[in-house]
């Protein structure tokens, strides 16, 4: 008997700010002429609306807290261009979508540089519970010094900030772990609302933290929110092989795509985990036409958008490395700074062109070197499952080219053929963001 197709898992990328991945994304014309305000909430309801239509495991917002002066050692480039700035705190929105929707999940970047895990645990077991277990977190440290200044701190060493966030959610496990699933009882007549044989304080005491616990908040549905990461050195690879339930990977090359993949599920299967418990989803940035001509000529229209000294811009903030130091016609796998090694695999074109200085910047302007994929609907999936088939990957998850009626086109276009294909879901059959991963 045939086996049947492997359903793939969808999620949408989203920054509460102007721009996405995309740095033409502000500035195009259907952006614009759709009339949402970035600023206002409306346009996320819209956004999670569609995308539980569309039968997506989740949203997730994106989150940094700096605007960037790695670019020629000024704010200006970044507030010029819109490059991640300003960006808004995307938290609230998460307890605000969870009010306008059921089923998609719903998960946010936060930094555990920042504030004590006590908070972050009370925080993530309220939203949990605000949204009946659609919350997930992208756990990450600060990786630019501007972010680390903002809170009268310098940036660590890679190394150094894993540790420290291993510890981190250390402490958030064992307060969310604090209370028994049945301690709380809330019987009037005994009278008792709380168990307490069932409830702990954790007493924990570690390098860089301590808390003594318990935590104030009682078990959410999920026991905390789904744990989500993407890290790409070799230590964020183990921080997301011993805890992540899902992984984000920015790989625009087939086979570096397979590489990533097969040495995650190596890594998780090290820490005595199933691989198949952490889905790994690709990046991608899809144009939908009407024909294979319109397809290329809206991914071309976009590109052209994108300034050249925008793309430096955002690059240098996510290298926290200034790009005007380097010749723009040189080629950047030779430059052998330190900085620059963290992204090596997007130095090169899918057949293997090592790319200069000036084309790996445009084309993280256009999709962060997302890889794009454009075409008719049909097509289009063909490429998007032909790409997850080979890269052995678990899903994708998209960013637009405009927002949002670039989203509502992959759901309304997109979504029907690869459901028509057996290829992913036509209902949700849990509730939680969890069993949206694991379904």
């Amino acid at each position: 008997m045939a086996r049947a197709p492997r359903k793939i898992h969808l999620a949408q990328f989203l920054v509460h700010g102007p721009t996405y991945h995309s740095h033409a994304m502000w500035r195009h014309p259907k952006t614009r002429e759709a009339g949402f305000d970035w600023r206002r909430p409306e346009l996320y309801e819209h956004i999670a609306r569609t995308c539980e239509r569309g039968k997506f495991d989740m949203v997730f917002f994106a989150d940094l807290n700096y605007i960037s002066d790695s670019f020629r050692g000024t704010l200006a480039p970044a507030l010029k261009y819109g490059s991640q700035a300003p960006e808004h705190d995307p938290m609230p929105l998460l307890a605000w979508l969870g009010a306008v929707t059921k089923r998609v999940g719903l998960a946010s970047t936060f930094s555990v540089s920042n504030q004590h895990p006590f908070y972050a645990a009370r925080m993530w077991g309220t939203i949990d519970h605000l949204t009946s277990g659609r919350a997930g977190w992208n756990v990450v440290s600060s990786i630019n010094h501007n972010q680390a200044a903002n809170y009268g701190t310098e940036r660590e060493p890679t190394d150094r900030r894993y540790e420290r966030a291993h510890e981190y959610y250390q402490v958030c496990r064992q307060l969310w772990d604090s209370w028994d699933e049945d301690a709380l009882v809330m019987d009037p007549e005994a009278p008792m609302f709380a168990d307490a044989n069932k409830v702990r304080r954790i007493d924990f005491e570690g390098e860089f933290f301590r808390s003594r616990g318990p935590l104030n908040v009682t078990p959410s549905p999920q026991n905390g929110p789904v744990i989500l990461q993407a890290g790409t050195s070799p230590r964020g690879r183990d921080f997301a092989a011993q805890y992540a339930e899902g992984i984000f990977a920015i790989q625009p090359q087939r086979e570096e795509a397979k590489k990533y993949r097969d040495d995650i599920r190596e890594l998780v299967a090290k820490f005595g985990r199933d691989p198949d418990d952490c889905k790994l989803l690709f990046g991608a940035q899809v144009v939908i036409g009407s024909s294979e001509q319109e397809a290329q000529e809206k991914m071309a229209e976009h590109n052209e958008l994108v300034e050249p000294e925008a793309g430096m811009t955002i690059l240098s903030a996510h290298l926290d490395f200034d790009l005007s130091q380097l010749p723009p016609d040189s080629i950047m796998e030779e430059h052998e700074h330190p900085a620059l090694q963290r992204m090596k695999t997007r130095y090169r074109t899918d057949d293997g062109r090592p790319l200069t200085v000036a084309e790996v910047a445009q084309r993280h302007g256009q999709s962060v070197s997302l890889p794009q994929f454009a075409g008719t609907p049909e097509s289009v999936t063909d490429q998007l499952l032909d790409f997850v088939d080979h890269a052995g990957g678990d899903g994708f998850m998209l960013s637009p080219i405009y927002s949002p009626g670039a989203i509502g086109e992959f759901v309304d276009l997109v979504v029907p053929e690869l459901q028509k294909r057996g290829r992913f879901r036509k209902r949700y059959s849990g509730t939680t963001l969890r069993e949206h991963l694991r379904g």
